[in-house]
């Protein structure tokens, strides 16, 4: 529940801090006093709009701080871990208003956005009013609450989940569907494709290794060139060495004829040819292993020429030919299995809308008991707040051509507020007065099922009195059984039924500074018996009124 309220230059509001507890709360106050401004306040901090103009004069901003004490059970808490907030403790909302009407928005003191404040804000509270259009009056939210009156979640939550299934099988259907008549329109292309890379049977990385060995082999074809030229010039017939060795033997013959002179030359002579026979053997080692087939560097050229041909072919890169190959292959296969697999999916659909239709049949039927069960708790209501002659009818339409994941139902509340007229939807049918009580009775009928912690009405006692406004007092109690209520009222009746009773008024908000401040205080047993006495009064507050009050009270309170 809303356990504390702070407000800062809101409009006529300077500082206000407000502490509030269970049951019954009222606001009353003359008119004009500021009770429209604290319900604007609090509806900022719950996701409301932000405007400028809702700033007090002469503030740079405004700020309201409301703080819930939620159960651990509550959605609220769901909703705060799903988003990232911390969970634990209170929550905490908080909303600045500049005025240059830009806003920021606060959850658990941490920077959050005003969509999540409002999530958060309408599972917390309800705010009720004849003009108000987040509550009952929205028919976009009225197959909800038939929903949570007839404990009907579940089989909702079964229906949705049926819906999506079904859609999953229709949009899989479609997809197959599409892809296969793509094939159809590819299929010869798509065979010679399939036929053409399955000849050539590319690998993943193979025109790396394919331009490494032909590079390899480029490079020891121009080396055996140049050994061969080397050992043609050693080996062949114009090789210095036999003219060489000839030389050398002359030379060893004629040594003795000079001794001493040609010893070292011959030598020299003698080593140079060993030096040469040696390099002649080096040489065709060398030569025999460099020794490789033309034909391989040919045939590893005419392989990598070939990828990097397909590659250009189907645009794509050479390392990428065994993917697409894969992926024409399966094309292909689907092109061929094409009209298996649509009848199988065809089959699913139909059987997936089946489950569908019957869970949203059931969920439908369900429906209608539970519409008649709240149109009798509704009606029952209805005579203690003088609408006996007035009708509830909980409209279903189920069309499953527009079936959706809520199922096949159209669900709006309709009114028929005199008898011989013409039903039809609430907010158009009946008037200001009358859609505020027939907001009550739904409330009463639905008050131990699914309300948010704390309800907020607004004047909807308005244009009513007496025993119509006592009813309406015993059913604001009532629901403030099972949670917390916060009335805005005009009624006499209504305030003496309160736990807790708030006067708002107005006040200047420094002496002499000619500006108006709104307060708003708790009063005890003799400020409610004159504060009520004023409202059965008007200005002039009697004995008699008084005594009217008290009597009020004491009525009130049993």
């Amino acid at each position: 529940m809303l356990v504390h309220l702070s407000i800062r230059d809101i409009v006529l509001i300077e500082r206000l801090d407000l502490t509030l507890g269970g049951g019954l709360s009222v606001l009353t106050g003359e008119t004009g006093a500021g009770k429209s401004i604290l319900l604007d306040a609090l509806s900022l901090a719950l996701g409301g709009r932000g405007d400028g103009s809702l700033v007090r004069h002469g503030a740079r901003q405004g700020e309201v701080v409301a703080v819930f004490d939620v159960d651990g059970a509550h959605p609220a808490r769901a909703l705060l871990t799903e988003n990232g907030f911390s969970d634990d403790g209170d929550v905490v909302l908080r909303r600045v208003q500049t005025a240059d009407g830009r806003t920021r928005v606060f959850v658990n003191d941490r920077p959050s956005s005003v969509s999540l404040m409002r999530d958060l804000g309408a599972q917390l509270v309800e705010i009720h009013g004849q003009h108000d259009d987040r509550a009952l009056v929205d028919p976009a939210a009225h197959r909800m609450v038939l929903d949570q009156y007839g404990a009907l979640q579940p089989d909702a939550a079964a229906v949705a989940a049926g819906f999506s299934a079904w859609r999953r099988a229709e949009d899989e259907l479609k997809i197959h569907r599409a892809k296969v008549s793509a094939a159809a329109r590819e299929a010869d292309y798509l065979r010679a494709s399939v036929e053409e890379l399955s000849d050539l049977a590319p690998l993943a990385g193979e025109e790396e290794e394919l331009a490494e060995r032909r590079q390899v082999m480029m490079r020891s074809e121009k080396v055996a060139t140049d050994v061969s030229d080397a050992h043609e010039e050693l080996s062949g017939r114009s090789s210095p060495v036999p003219a060489l060795a000839a030389l050398l033997k002359r030379l060893d013959r004629k040594r003795h004829e000079a001794p001493g002179l040609l010893d070292e030359a011959v030598e020299r002579l003698g080593a140079a040819l060993d030096g040469l026979g040696e390099a002649q053997m080096m040489l065709n080692a060398a030569l025999r292993s460099l020794e490789f087939d033309p034909r391989a560097l040919e045939e590893t050229e005419e392989r990598l020429f070939a990828l990097r041909a397909a590659g250009r072919k189907y645009q794509v890169a050479v390392d990428d030919l065994p993917a697409l190959a894969a992926r024409m292959v399966g094309d292909l296969a689907d092109l061929d299995a094409g009209e298996e697999k649509l009848s199988r999916l065809e089959a699913e659909v139909v059987e997936k809308r089946a489950a569908f239709d019957a869970l949203a049949l059931a969920l439908s039927q369900k429906r209608m008991v539970a519409a008649r069960l709240l149109e009798g708790a509704v009606m029952a209501e209805l005579p203690d707040l003088k609408l006996e002659r007035a009708e509830f009818i909980v409209e279903i339409a189920s069309a499953p051509e527009r079936a959706s994941a809520s199922g096949i139902d159209d669900v709006e509340f309709h009114v028929r507020t005199n008898p011989g007229t013409r039903a039809g939807p609430m907010m158009k049918v009946a008037s200001g007065g009358e859609l505020s009580r027939f907001l009550l009775a739904l409330k009463v009928a639905l008050a131990d099922r699914g309300s948010a912690p704390t309800l907020v009405f607004d004047e909807i006692d308005t244009g009513v009195g007496g025993a119509v406004a006592d009813a309406i007092g015993r059913r604001l109690g009532r629901l403030a059984g099972t949670v917390q209520v916060l009335s805005v009222t005009h009624a006499p009746q209504v305030a003496a039924r309160a736990d807790t009773h708030l006067l708002i008024s107005k006040a200047e908000a420094e002496a002499g500074a000619g500006r108006v401040s709104t307060r708003v205080s708790e009063i005890g047993h003799d400020g409610r018996r004159e504060e009520i006495a004023r409202m059965l009064a008007g200005a002039s507050v009697t004995d008699e009124a008084r005594a009217a009050a008290a009597r009020l009270i004491g009525a009130g309170g049993q």
